[in-house]
């Protein structure tokens, strides 16, 4: 029987967010990722007091998840794609509690892959999670971003150094974590010689236990 939480950190330009899409796709799970939330978020008017009260944020979760199931994760995706408000107003600090609440009770739920940063360490390890980290070495992620963002290599190499400073701080402030490391996870995957298609295919079976 497959997980029935796939939870996939990332770093940028490691394609996971890709993979994490895939796999659900196969899985037929829904999909959840920071961006959804936060945009989710503005979509609904949520003021910056209401994310700072705890018992207002785990309402919020509970409406968002709501609104998951029924719709369906492509249906948040397409409300997420244009949302016409912005969460300039709320604080990082703010939202990422908000993240961290929708993962907490979204993997309650079941049946989901969560895309998120750090979203391994929001979850406890089980049976039934399972627990990936896609990665690959700094130079093919700059390389990614690169040829994404049409930037050329020393400042795709800037955004990737700041994205993994940015990465470490975010699990040090949130999480306690001082160093990461691949025993955090169940699955580590390099995609420095993969493909999005065979990352997938490796954390597919993972997922069947």
């Amino acid at each position: 029987m497959a997980c029935s939480v796939v939870c996939v950190s990332h770093t940028t330009g490691s394609g996971g967010d890709e993979v994490g899409k895939q796999v659900a796709k196969r899985l037929g799970y829904l999909y959840l990722d920071e961006q959804i939330v936060a945009h989710a978020a503005a979509r609904g008017g949520l003021e910056p007091r209401d994310v700072a009260d705890e018992e207002r944020r785990k309402s919020f979760a509970r409406r968002f998840i709501e609104g998951l199931a029924e719709g369906g994760g492509d249906a948040w995706m397409l409300g997420a794609s244009v949302a016409a408000a912005t969460i300039d107003d709320l604080s990082p600090a703010d939202i990422r509690a908000l993240i961290r609440e929708t993962i907490v009770q979204t993997a309650g739920r079941g049946n989901v892959v969560i895309v998120a940063h750090a979203g391994s360490y929001a979850i406890e390890p089980g049976p039934h999670t399972l627990r990936v980290l896609i990665t690959g070495s700094p130079s093919t992620r700059a390389e990614r971003v690169a040829a994404a963002e049409g930037v050329d290599e020393a400042e795709a190499t800037r955004l990737i150094k700041d994205s993994d400073a940015g990465r470490r701080d975010y699990l040090k402030r949130f999480y306690s974590v001082d160093a990461e490391s691949p025993t955090d996870y169940d699955v580590v995957v390099n995609t420095d010689l993969l493909s999005g298609e065979q990352a997938a295919e490796i954390v597919m079976r993972a997922t069947d236990r």
